[in-house]
């Protein structure tokens, strides 16, 4: 029998129209944008569909549309594979997307989960803007040559691994001109590194004061158990007590993901059947790079 773990995407997934289909084909999806609307103050669901695209880009914007979405994908797969979420054993989530892994788990209500990630993209919106960054993806180099890349050109500033995704597909994040810098190195020895059309530094240092915001809101917000377990960002290892969750849901604000280690970990574990359950399809780009016999599904076409 299959042991299934359901994945659940990050911030950059977001597309312009693609809340559209699954809301005028199942109406469970519609429902859950329609009380994210009323959690939000504004039309989710027409901002998806309609965009501007600038508007939804924004990580105030964007972070609430992805969960949302992929809240309303879950509806979709209990809908037409009912039996896949019910045998579910583990769910993982990319950055953002651990929000979305630990409500699917019941660690907190939808409107609760939504509160947290809008005030999260509030907090990593205003950080960005107070200290300006970016991320570059850097494509072909192993963990080592990456941090000698950001030895190099960090200068006065800041700049660190912050996605480690996959093999030959490490992020760094830091200062904007520390971010130019990895780039002429790139230019001028021929290897790939990709700007990300984010915000900021995230997953930096960089990112204070976010971390102590969400870390007030996370105190308010009632908490249980997770009835299955969910991997952390931050250890690659599954939490089961409320408050350490919220621990590691801080620290996460400022370290690096460890989504390579984190699918491992899984892997390891027995798993063969994975899911992305949202936009997109990183998530089983990321796996097919780690191990290319193991199924991994999407439930959107977006």
């Amino acid at each position: 029998m299959a042991k299934v773990c359901l994945l659940f995407p990050g911030q950059g997934s977001q597309t312009v129209g693609m809340s559209k289909t699954i809301c005028e084909e199942f109406p469970a999806a519609q429902d859950i944008f329609d009380r994210a609307s009323a959690v939000l103050g504004y039309d989710l669901a027409a901002l998806c569909s309609e965009g501007p695209a600038e508007e939804l880009d924004s990580t105030v914007v964007s972070q609430p549309a992805i969960f949302t979405l992929s809240m309303a994908a879950l509806e979709r797969l209990k809908a037409t594979e009912p039996e896949t979420v019910a045998n579910c054993e583990a769910a993982a989530g990319l950055s953002l997307g651990e929000y979305t892994a630990l409500t699917f788990a019941g660690v907190f209500s939808f409107e609760d989960g939504l509160k947290l990630v809008q005030k999260r993209g509030q907090a990593m919106q205003d950080a960005s803007d107070a200290v300006p960054g970016g991320m570059v993806s850097i494509i072909g180099k192993e963990f080592a040559e990456v941090e000698a890349i950001c030895e190099k050109n960090r200068g006065g500033g800041t700049l660190q691994t912050a996605n480690i995704l996959c093999p030959g597909n490490i992020a760094v994040s830091g200062t904007l001109d520390a971010c130019e810098r990895v780039a002429e190195q790139a230019a001028a020895e021929r290897f790939s590194a990709i700007p990300l059309a984010v915000a900021g530094a995230f997953h930096t240092p960089l990112m204070k004061p976010a971390d102590e915001i969400l870390a007030k809101t996370l105190a308010e917000t009632v908490m249980n158990p997770p009835k299955i377990p969910v991997i952390s960002n931050v250890d690659a290892e599954p939490h089961s007590e409320p408050e350490e969750i919220r621990q590691i849901l801080v620290q996460q604000i400022l370290s690096p993901v460890l989504w390579e280690k984190s699918m491992r970990k899984l892997l390891a574990d027995g798993f063969d059947t994975f899911y992305e359950v949202g936009p997109g399809r990183v998530l089983r780009g990321l796996m097919k790079r780690i191990d290319r016999k193991i199924k991994c599904y999407g439930v959107l076409d977006v």
